[in-house]
């Protein structure tokens, strides 16, 4: 792992959308990763700020997202489906038949992920994967477990994520499952950055990068990436030795 403390997360944002533009003036078809949160938006305004400057492309970039709520609409102003068009997608010039996201509404959760990731496979693989992590250590929504996942699945959402979420759904309830991809699947991206910000994230960042590999901390799985950058301001690297 490659760490790189900066001063808040705008300088990250930039640094970052930064590299995912290099990326698509090089490979202008590469095949993302995206997440979503708090924590990749200045990522993204970055990469809105450079197409609008004429620096670079999405029309034949491919997106994956991680995960996705279920028995949520895909209209739904919550949905991930929605935060990435308003948040990147309506904004530059993709095309919308090549940003991919589970169905949390699908009938056959099986037949979904299988769908899901074989269709990664097809492509080529993730060029980049952005990840953030979770308070409990999650990376997309794999929670504290017994074993690392691999493939995309169904997963009930821990408590501290649905306390950490649950301020997106101010006048109804939270969904209490969501479908994301695996451990594994996440891995298998070529290469990864990942994003925290925060004092709450601290403990997290300390054992995902210093502790033990562990499924009861998914993110340290990121260990065994051969190429893995964390961006962290200086509170969520606090607790680091």
């Amino acid at each position: 792992m490659k760490v790189i403390t900066l001063n808040d997360e705008n300088e990250i944002g930039k640094v970052i959308g930064d590299y995912f533009c290099t990326l698509l003036r090089e490979n202008p078809a590469a095949v993302l990763g995206l997440a979503t949160g708090a924590s990749p938006i200045p990522t993204y305004q970055r990469m809105i700020s450079r197409f609008n400057a004429g620096d670079v492309s999405f029309a034949k970039v491919r997106t994956f997202n991680l995960d996705e709520y279920c028995n949520l609409p895909a209209t739904h102003p919550q949905s991930y489906r929605s935060f990435m068009h308003a948040q990147l997608f309506a904004q530059v010039d993709i095309a919308q038949n090549n940003t991919h996201f589970l169905d949390g509404n699908a009938m056959d959760e099986a037949a979904e992920c299988s769908r899901f990731d074989a269709l990664i496979e097809q492509l080529g693989g993730v060029d980049l994967q952005l990840l953030g992590i979770g308070r409990n250590g999650h990376i997309g929504f794999n929670e504290p477990a017994d074993a690392f996942t691999q493939g995309s699945f169904k997963v009930q959402l821990a408590p501290s994520t649905l306390e950490a979420n649950s301020g997106y759904f101010i006048d109804e309830n939270m969904p209490t499952h969501a479908m994301t991809m695996g451990v594994g699947a996440i891995l298998r991206a070529k290469e990864i950055l990942l994003v925290a910000t925060g004092a709450a994230k601290a403990e997290a960042v300390r054992a995902m990068i210093q502790g033990e590999i562990t499924p009861q901390l998914p993110a340290s799985a990121l260990q065994n990436h051969p190429k893995v950058t964390i961006y962290l301001d200086p509170a969520a690297a606090s607790l680091l030795k």
